[in-house]
């Protein structure tokens, strides 16, 4: 049981590619400050910690200061929980062509313990405690953002595999011919096609393909983002609607493909491109009902992540500094 005695908090850090958001949460995963910085606004990693300290500082003080802190753990993209480190990681541009020991270097920072793990990964663990997820054994978790990641759980546990990098579905192939550039320095991965930026990619070929009519087009191609593709769908617009058919398509194929090695009890979704709902819902469930073995139809549930904005991540990477401390005391 965690003691609340002396130390009653941790920080949960959802280091995503494009923000990342930090949280101290209590005990019973209540989220009592929070705060957050622009993880691409760095290109450096030194320069992205003293941002992000000085962020946290601000907060710890509101809580009664680092005394009162157990631990932290961080949820990052391409991130090795037996390691502590962000590994070659696509979207982030201080950790795309190298190792950075993330734990570690916050760890000397701050004074505290600090753990990591896959952002999808944190995402999974927040939903099965707090979310959706309570009482499943056998999930998987999808995050549709900047990149596309994905949190496996088998028997109520996270998969890990041996070297911590298990479950990387967002880069699985789904296009040989042809395959969009992906950017792992693969082609054809589901996610450049079925994150945010694939998303507005998409709406990009469409226009420049077709002649269909669309708000899009008064929007210059380069600029336009996945939220402009969400608004013109819920107003109406065929081409924006075609390209979230487009999308839904491939996550349910996907999906039928994923349920062969573990046979879920649901998929749950998480991130910005959610919001557009049954816009991309509806053709997710129709694609999979289409792709998948015959023994598997009509099993999974599809399921949007029941925590607000980051929370699942947070409170996901929360846990994981908790996990920190049950495991020393369990050591001494």
């Amino acid at each position: 049981m965690i003691s609340q005695s002396l130390k009653p908090y941790v920080i949960g850090l959802d280091l995503g590619g494009t923000n990342s958001v930090f949280g101290i949460v209590d005990s019973r995963g209540d989220i009592k400050a929070t705060t957050a910085i622009k993880t691409q606004a760095y290109t450096d990693v030194e320069s992205y910690v003293n941002a992000a300290i000085d962020s946290l500082q601000i907060i710890i003080d509101q809580v009664g200061g680092i005394d009162k802190i157990k631990a932290m753990g961080i949820g990052a993209p391409n991130a090795n929980y037996y390691r502590g480190t962000i590994e070659y990681a696509p979207n982030i541009a201080w950790g795309h062509d190298c190792c950075v020991p993330l734990a570690d270097i916050f760890s000397q920072r701050l004074g505290i313990p600090v753990a990591m793990t896959n952002d999808a990964n944190a995402a999974a663990i927040g939903e099965m405690t707090y979310g959706v997820a309570r009482g499943m054994k056998n999930f998987i978790m999808l995050t549709l953002g900047t990149g596309v990641g994905s949190g496996i759980v088998i028997n109520g546990q996270l998969v890990y595999g041996s070297d911590g990098f298990a479950g990387e579905l967002g880069h699985v192939t789904m296009r040989r011919e042809n395959g969009r550039a992906c950017g792992c320095g693969r082609t054809g991965c589901l996610e450049a096609y079925c994150s945010a930026t694939g998303v507005a990619r998409t709406a990009r070929e469409f226009l420049s393909t077709t002649d269909t009519p669309s708000l899009l087009r008064d929007i210059d191609p380069e600029k336009i983002t996945s939220l402009d593709v969400s608004v013109a769908a819920g107003k109406g617009d065929e081409l924006a609607k075609s390209v979230y058919d487009f999308t839904g398509e491939m996550l349910g194929e996907a999906c039928a493909d994923f349920t062969v090695f573990s046979s879920p009890e649901a998929f749950i979704f998480f991130g910005g491109l959610t919001k557009a709902g049954d816009l991309l819902m509806n053709p997710i469930k129709r694609s999979y009902e289409t792709h998948v073995m015959p023994v598997f139809k009509g099993k999974a549930q599809f399921l949007i992540s029941g925590l607000d904005g980051s929370s699942a991540a947070v409170l996901g990477a929360s846990a994981i500094g908790w996990d920190i401390q049950e495991k020393q005391v369990k050591d001494e």
